[in-house]
């Protein structure tokens, strides 16, 4: 096996694989990343066992074809320290990788290939798959991710909800106390609705590696698996096996006292109150009457905030709290200059962009005053 790259090829799929390579493991060989030659194309695979990345390489000059796995944080840390126009050469001799260029030389111990874990088959049973371009993935997923539980018993909570249904793909998160939803238009081979659930550490590492651009990736979804695969990278996750939540029975219907504020306005108005907040719950108290939306804050030290701002609204007073922190996400989630607030004094708030409400809906239910 010999092959030779470009520093800068080689850290750009290094830095797409080297987020799940285990540092410490009780399988040495997931602390390695799988070099693959074949052709003129290297490809570099790290996993944990329950994601897996892929990044490929287009060789220039000619190759000789094999397998071999290296110590993955090694690797990385020599490729990344060498210069930015630097070549590197690599060869196998023996049980050992060696890395040369220019002026340095460096020895790696070495893995069998056949020692890693390989990659599932997607082929046998493929419940369907959507093409989108990686903005609109990306859009999507940064819409909800910040509403995933962490760490929950309801295991099905540290997740995102992947729905695709008619030529429409739509991401689901909640923690029990807030829901977000996005929906973008897609490619889709599916007949039927088709929901996994992503966990949580699948959803970083898709988020890392998607760029706000227009090439294209599709999105596999088997029973167990889902795998998102463009030019660049192949990313392949474990799905959550349980069941997510009717998020639809979540939604409110019928709110009839809607308030539209000025979205960098609140953030800027929150970010004060909150700063007086009470640590553990973080309560931030909503008065709203005659176009005015009074902010009230307060902590056990009896000390006390108090903001007020002009909005639209004209319906009967409304008296309600929430977590500070709850707010402030969904405002630097929505990209429009105004959000419209869906009020119901029996029930949670509905929260949207008011230039593209179909875009995304967030849920965020009242903390008792």
């Amino acid at each position: 096996m010999k092959f030779t790259v470009s520093r800068d090829a080689l850290v750009s799929a290094l830095q797409l694989v080297a987020g799940v390579v285990e540092r410490r493991s009780t399988m040495p060989v997931l602390s390695n990343v799988l070099l693959k030659v074949e052709g003129q194309q290297l490809t570099l695979v790290g996993t944990d066992l329950e994601v897996e990345l892929v990044g490929r390489v287009k060789l220039i000059e000619p190759a000789i074809e094999g397998a071999i796995t290296v110590p993955g944080k090694k690797f990385v840390d020599i490729a990344k320290s060498l210069p930015d126009d630097a070549m590197i050469s690599m060869m196998k001799e023996g049980d050992r990788m060696v890395l040369r260029s220019d002026r340095s030389r460096f020895n790696l111990a070495t893995l069998p290939a056949d020692e890693f874990p390989a990659s599932q088959d997607m082929e046998n049973d493929l419940r369907g798959a959507v093409t989108l371009v990686q903005k609109d993935l990306r859009q999507v997923m940064d819409a909800t991710a910040f509403s995933m539980a962490v760490s929950d018993v309801r295991y099905y909570l540290n997740g995102m909800l992947f729905e695709v249904h008619n030529d429409r793909l739509r991401t689901v998160a909640t923690d029990g106390h807030r829901l977000s939803t996005a929906d973008v238009m897609a490619r889709s081979d599916v007949e039927s609705p088709v929901q996994v659930i992503v966990p949580r550490k699948g959803v970083m590492e898709l988020s890392r590696l998607i760029a706000p651009s227009e090439q294209e990736v599709t999105v596999h979804i088997t029973q167990n698996h889902i795998r998102v695969d463009s030019g660049d990278f192949t990313f392949t996750s474990k799905l959550v096996d349980g069941r997510f939540p009717d998020y639809q029975r979540v939604i409110p219907q019928g709110g009839e006292n809607e308030m539209v504020a000025d979205r960098q306005t609140l953030r800027a108005v929150l970010t004060r109150a909150s700063i007086l907040t009470n640590e553990k719950f973080r309560s931030v108290r909503f008065i709203i009457e005659d176009n005015n939306l009074q902010i009230l804050a307060n902590n056990p030290e009896q000390e006390e905030a108090e903001e007020n701002m002009a909005v639209d609204y004209q319906n009967a007073p409304m008296d309600v709290a929430y977590n500070v922190g709850y707010i402030q996400d969904v405002l630097g989630a929505v990209e429009g200059e105004q959000v419209v607030f869906t009020l119901d004094a029996n029930a949670s708030t509905i929260i949207r962009d008011f230039d593209a409400p179909e875009r995304a809906t967030y849920v965020v239910m009242p903390m008792r005053l």
